[in-house]
């Protein structure tokens, strides 16, 4: 995928990066659950999917997964269950994914859309291709 970000419905990123080896398939069950329970705070703005899930590597690692929410977000609202999407270790050890969130007033210090390119970076410095999975 060429560098910048690719907006995309959720089906559209399960129909084209979802499929084809039991890797992705669990990548993408991973990424359909965390969706789910970050919808169910009510407050979920974007989701932004990065790293090798949205590449052609037929066994991609996990799927890398931004949320923001929106600023009236509070973790102490938060079941149990959806709280293990904003613990980034219970992420990675229940869910199967790594996923980083912030909210508004939280980290960003620049804009929305500057934040997001942010996550074009790669650790080399060279960019990558990200997707913005349309709400």
């Amino acid at each position: 995928m060429p560098p910048g970000v690719h907006r995309a419905t959720l089906t559209e990123v399960i129909d084209r990066f979802g499929n084809g080896t039991a890797h992705r398939e669990q990548a993408t069950a991973a990424l359909r659950r965390i969706v789910e329970l970050a919808e169910q705070t009510g407050h979920l703005d974007r989701v932004i999917v990065f790293g090798s899930y949205v590449t052609a590597k037929e066994a991609p690692n996990d799927v890398d997964i931004v949320l923001i929410m929106k600023a009236e977000f509070k973790l102490d609202t938060c079941t149990s269950e959806v709280l293990a999407v904003f613990d980034h270790q219970r992420a990675q050890a229940e869910l199967g994914a790594s996923v980083f969130w912030t909210r508004p007033g939280l980290l960003f210090l620049q804009s929305s859309e500057d934040f997001i390119a942010g996550w074009q970076r790669k650790r080399d410095n060279t960019l990558r291709g990200i997707v913005e999975v349309t709400i």
